[in-house]
């Protein structure tokens, strides 16, 4: 799977010298950004830390981008690392006192659901600076589109490889350390793992701030991308279900699960926009809630996860 990783952002970071249309370009932009933010909620969700608010550190990052920029005059190149860092602190002031309680299981994912409905609601009620419901739009580069991260499809391309490909680089390195080992003892049993010496609190924060880190920075920058924000695609349940719809699709327990989960994803909402248009707004969540519990029961390790069963299955029979 490592190999098949390097490969294709070999050719992925190729593909626009081929002369792609724009559209194409756009859905693989957004597709790889999606993957980057699936890829971390993935981190968590294989252990067994089930989260619904990561489109909380993903609206907190994403306006704390823009808002820098538009009122301050501070460029997305310094704006992005800080909106993360702010994502994180969030997170780690969300799931400290979880930790610290015990609160798992339901509980701890309702936790995060009320976390990302707040995020969104105050993003609404700061409407004199956010723009509220009726989203905000980063101001355009005046003098340097490099200052302002204001490439286009093309520019904008290579930014969204290089950080697809460092989601599956933390990835490689969370699945070969010695945490995933502990926090694997800890989704087990976490009485059982404190008592052979694992430091259970500091293991889960851990993998929460990681999976936090990179969700903010993957929905960061599909905003900045759009250079449109709005607090129903940014945070919230909406953002939320879609992390966890394209995580749980294409197999979480994978390294490329996330983001054959994020391209079945794009593909499946490209397809209700055109089908449905305005007609029926509430399709994409209803249609993802229902996929998700389909691939709940019957196809528990995603797509990618039913296609390493077939592989494996002749010779495990052998």
């Amino acid at each position: 799977m490592t190999r098949i990783a390097i490969a294709l952002s070999v050719v992925l970071a190729a593909l626009p010298f081929l002369g792609l249309p724009e559209y194409f370009l756009h859905l693989g932009i957004a597709t790889m950004l999606s993957a980057l933010s699936c890829t971390g909620w993935a981190l968590m969700g294989r252990f067994g830390l089930v989260s619904f608010g990561h489109g909380a550190f993903i609206g907190i990052a994403a306006y704390t981008m823009a808002l820098l920029w538009n009122d301050l005059g501070l460029s997305p190149w310094i704006g992005l690392p800080a909106g993360v860092a702010l994502g994180v602190a969030a997170a780690a002031l969300l799931a400290y006192p979880c930790f610290r309680l015990r609160v798992v299981g339901h509980y701890f994912a309702l936790v995060t659901l009320a976390a990302g409905e707040i995020v969104r609601i105050l993003i609404v009620a700061l409407r004199d600076h956010t723009g509220g419901s009726l989203g905000m739009t980063p101001r355009l580069a005046p003098d340097s589109a490099f200052a302002a991260m204001q490439f286009g499809k093309h520019g904008f391309w290579w930014i969204a490889v290089a950080a697809w490909a460092f989601g599956l680089l933390v990835w490689w390195w969370i699945d070969r350390s010695m945490s995933a080992k502990a926090l694997a003892a800890i989704s087990e049993d976490e009485d059982a793992a404190a008592a052979i010496g694992i430091r259970v609190t500091r293991e889960k924060m851990m993998i929460t701030l990681i999976s936090a880190g990179l969700a903010a920075l993957g929905g960061a920058l599909g905003a900045q991308y759009r250079l449109y924000l709005n607090p129903e695609s940014l945070a919230g349940i909406g953002i939320s279900l879609q992390i966890v719809f394209g995580a749980l699709a294409g197999g979480m327990y994978s390294m490329l699960g996330p983001t054959v989960g994020a391209a079945f994803t794009i593909a499946l909402e490209e397809t209700l926009r055109v089908s449905f248009g305005t007609a029926f707004i509430g399709a994409a969540p209803l249609v993802y809630g229902i996929l998700l519990v389909l691939f709940i029961l019957f196809l528990p390790r995603g797509i990618v996860g039913w296609f390493e069963r077939k592989r494996w299955a002749p010779r495990v029979g052998r």
